[in-house]
């Protein structure tokens, strides 16, 4: 990520227009809106709501397929070749949404057809069952606890005697463990669970309908936020709403983390408009959905600080802007728990250390561990958890140190503040145990309303397809199948060349047994057109 700008248009010979026009004619996108490219993700997202109903995240007890004549789809060969089909339906839509990256970066498209591709990629995944993670079983087994008088924070859902469906659906691992959520989404939950009963997959399906208000709050506050921030939509919108990790995970997963992001952006935005009491009110609320949110509170008060008189020094400034977020934090804090849970139970702070549990190498400090493991186990058998453990001591404490480091650079606000504070959030999503795909969108929608390099951007596409994939479609981890995973880096490197240049390694031109003549435009050598800033 970069603060620079695009290069600007460069110069063209007649004989270049006309060739350029031939590609555009070839391309068959000759108008503003990118049919071909939308299609092809629509098709790759059918093709994923189809193939996922053998090979995603299903139901113990699946009262449609169940052992009717399409469950040949769920064992042995049938769940092998759903499976395959999966990564195809993946395919299309990565391979779509590259190419509506390139159209964006190249100035031909503006933000409505990004916008339009996203909501007809998520359509098909609104139907079907969880994909790459199996989370929303979890989030329906807490508010079932909350629905019948059990604390989420003191037993997990295998307590339950009620509703057998959801309670065996949830994941081994969270069947005795408490909610790390927080109280205003079990509420949330606790309501789905009120509507929907025993009945999972009508759970699922409005689970994913309720966590669309947050997508409502990003597509709002997103324009905004670049404006403050100086990011251009159309990139922005290409990279925060219609990526793989919003369209799939997101949405397709589902997570309430894109309920919390909704009031984190809107937050951010309120506090460059000199809206600070609003701003702290959103983020607290954000927090009560998921606490992460709360890393972003400490630099919005930089931002209120450095918006009063500076007349005043900056200690006095910053005094005058932390007390009343503390009040009001205080107050929303204490409110959002009390109408969550009908009391001041805290019993959700200690909650968080539950995801502690999983370990895997996505999370760096872990990897680290397991490696020094390795490597002493060649000469002396010994456990990983001790090495695992000291890896992850010391990871806090770095941790500690880059968040209380970026704080203080970001002392003077404005833009500078907003940026700290996105890496502030993904340092937190790569350090802080665990480490799970989607953890890393906190960061990448707040920083994706900064001005981004191509380069970066092709990063941006490796890391998104490289975190949809590390995990299986049903919801189990790919970490350790280490030929999967060298598939996956080589696949996500492919698909960030692809970004900057159409078909790098000429596949397309071998299969049809002639030069590639590239049928879209080259973002390394084509600059943007007079229309680059379009936002519709």
């Amino acid at each position: 990520m970069a603060t620079t700008t695009d290069s600007a248009p460069s110069a063209e010979t007649p004989a270049e227009e006309t060739a350029g026009a031939r590609d555009t004619a070839r391309a068959g996108e000759t108008s503003p809106f990118p049919y071909r490219t939308i299609a092809m993700g629509v098709i790759g997202s059918v093709v994923l709501m189809l193939a996922s109903l053998g090979a995603g995240g299903i139901l113990v007890r699946d009262p449609i397929i169940g052992t009717g004549p399409l469950s040949w789809m769920r064992y042995g060969h049938g769940h092998a070749l759903t499976t395959a089909v999966l990564y195809v339906g993946f395919g299309l839509v990565v391979w779509a949404w590259v190419r509506l990256g390139r159209y964006a970066l190249a100035g031909r498209i503006g933000t409505r057809p990004i916008v339009v591709a996203a909501f007809a990629w998520m359509a098909p995944l609104l139907i079907a069952p969880p994909l790459f993670t199996r989370d929303v079983f979890s989030y329906l087994g807490q508010g079932a606890q909350l629905l019948h008088g059990l604390d989420p924070y003191d037993y997990g859902p295998a307590a339950l005697d009620v509703l057998p469906d959801v309670v065996q659906n949830v994941h081994p691992l969270w069947q005795t463990t408490p909610a790390p959520y927080g109280p205003l989404f079990l509420l949330v939950a606790e309501h789905t669970v009120g509507i929907t009963g025993n009945n999972m997959i009508a759970g699922v399906i409005l689970t994913r309908v309720i966590l669309l208000a947050g997508l409502a709050g990003l597509l709002w506050a997103l324009p905004k936020l670049v404006r403050h921030l100086g990011g251009r939509l159309p990139v922005t919108m290409w990279l925060a709403v219609a990526s793989p990790m919003m369209v799939i995970h997101l949405v397709g997963g589902p997570h309430n983390d894109l309920l919390m992001l909704a009031f984190l952006t809107i937050g951010v935005w309120a506090a460059l408009e000199r809206k600070h009491a609003l701003a702290i009110v959103l983020v607290t609320v954000g927090m009560l959905i998921k606490p992460t949110a709360a890393v972003a509170l400490p630099f919005l008060v930089w931002v209120w600080a450095n918006h009063l008189p500076h007349e005043e020094s900056l200690f006095r400034r910053f005094v005058k802007a932390v007390t009343p977020s503390l009040a009001i934090f205080g107050v929303v804090f204490a409110a959002g728990t009390w109408v969550s849970l009908g009391s001041l139970n805290l019993g959700w702070v200690t909650g968080l250390q539950a995801p502690q549990m999983i370990a895997n190498w996505l999370n760096f400090p872990t990897g680290i561990g397991e490696v020094a493991h390795t490597l002493v186990n060649l000469v002396i058998d010994v456990p990983s958890s001790p090495f695992v453990t000291v890896a992850r001591g010391a990871a806090w404490v770095a941790l500690i140190a880059v968040m209380v480091w970026q704080w203080w650079k970001a002392r003077h606000g404005g833009r500078e503040a907003i940026m700290r504070m996105g890496i502030t959030l993904l340092a937190v999503a790569i350090f802080a145990p665990p480490t799970l795909p989607w953890y890393l969108t906190w960061g990448f929608v707040i920083l994706s309303a900064f001005s981004w390099r191509r380069v970066h951007l092709a990063v941006m596409v490796a890391v998104s397809m490289f975190l949809v994939l590390v995990y299986y479609p049903t919801g189990e981890q790919s970490l350790y199948d280490w030929w999967f995973i060298a598939g996956v880096v080589a696949a996500s490197l492919y698909g960030a060349a692809s970004l900057l240049k159409p078909d790098p390694l000429g596949l397309i031109g071998v299969w049809k047994r002639q030069p590639v003549k590239d049928a879209e435009p080259d973002p390394a050598a084509e600059g943007p057109s007079p229309t680059t800033h379009a936002t519709s």
